[in-house]
């Protein structure tokens, strides 16, 4: 498809830099298969669903990837110490990370950026855009526990461009659920939720069910090309575990409503699908839904408020048709939501 279809005019003033406060009185937009939006907060979700139905998070924990190194003078070539800011994207063993680094020309393979006075990295590839190979001096837990003490949230560049980090970044950039350590970017549709609201949710016979899907630096890439074909998705790595699996199945089977929390989520659950059942696997997967693709899972999902032309909104195009959600943003956007992953939330169910 034309890229040019998922295209639309978003205010600069429609981007959220900080979340609602309490997190669950943000908006939220209703946008069903058919009929009119509805206009609510993340609060009302109980009353939006039905008993039975069954809410899929992402556990996944987001940690300070966004880190900021010395490359030392070398002792040939001139010139002193080079400070360096890298982001890490994808991890690729206990010890290796691919990332992002600026400024790119400063560092070469074999340099090593130190970190503080316990981590260090070499560079072992260097690629096009900036994007590194690190290999560092320790691994495993003492690596996760090196990034926590020497970095700082992974805010999306649109939020980076306009302020630096803080500390009140390090738990509104983290849902109240998070379990497993290795996304850079947040499972924002996830943000909304408190512990209020999830006993809310248990009241009303809402069944909660978890995955995990480590969010890459990815999801924020640009599509370049001017055709969905060629553009080339980035992958993450997900795992559903066999009682997950089983009881989403037996759902399914029973006939109720499967509503993903993020996109994340819905891009593990489609991705596991076998024979038409939801398989227990842990994996990559680069799956790139696009209108004409068929979802075997989901039924609804609640996501934030995405860019235009990406990858997310071709994703949320798929699910409820494209004039659906170019008419949705348009009323969003002239009713003031804020977007992005600070934003408002909708509740988008599948087109029929």
């Amino acid at each position: 498809m034309d890229v040019s279809l998922f295209d639309f005019d978003l205010p600069e003033r429609a981007i959220a830099l900080r979340p609602a406060n309490p997190r669950d009185s943000a908006r939220l937009l209703h946008i069903p298969a058919q009929g009119a939006f509805g206009h609510h907060s993340v609060a009302d979700l109980p009353s939006l669903l039905r008993a039975g139905d069954v809410l899929v998070f992402n556990e996944t924990k987001v940690f300070p990837a966004a880190l900021r190194a010395k490359r030392p003078a070398r002792a040939h070539g001139g010139g002193g110490d080079v400070s360096v800011t890298v982001n890490l994207h994808k991890a690729k063993d206990e010890k290796t990370w691919d990332a992002f680094c600026r400024p790119a020309k400063r560092v070469r393979v074999g340099d090593r950026l130190h970190f503080d006075d316990q981590l260090s990295a070499s560079v072992s590839e260097k690629r096009d855009g900036g994007d590194l190979t690190l290999v560092f001096n320790v691994e495993g837990k003492d690596l996760l526990n090196s990034f926590e003490r020497c970095g700082a949230p992974p805010l999306p560049p649109y939020i980076a461009r306009k302020r630096a980090a803080d500390a009140q970044d390090v738990s509104d950039y983290q849902t109240v659920y998070a379990k497993e350590s290795g996304s850079v970017a947040a499972p924002t549709a996830g943000l909304h939720f408190t512990d209020g609201l999830l006993r809310a949710l248990d009241a009303a016979g809402v069944q909660r069910e978890a995955l995990t899907l480590h969010v890459g630096a990815g999801t924020f890439l640009p599509v370049k090309s001017d055709n969905t074909d060629d553009h080339e998705m980035h992958s993450e790595w997900f795992t559903i575990s066999d009682e997950v699996a089983g009881r989403l199945n037996a759902a399914k089977a029973e006939g109720r409503r499967i509503i993903a929390v993020g996109t994340t989520a819905l891009r593990a659950l489609e991705s596991a699908v076998e024979d038409g059942r939801i398989k227990a696997q842990s994996r990559d997967t680069d799956i790139f839904l696009t209108p004409g693709s068929t979802f075997h899972v989901v039924d609804g999902l609640m996501t934030n408020f995405h860019l235009p032309r990406s990858t997310l909104f071709m994703l949320v195009s798929a699910l409820a048709g494209i004039d659906r959600m170019q008419a949705a943003y348009k009323t969003a956007i002239e009713d003031g939501y804020r977007f992005y992953s600070y934003g408002d939330s909708s509740l988008i169910w599948k087109a029929r």
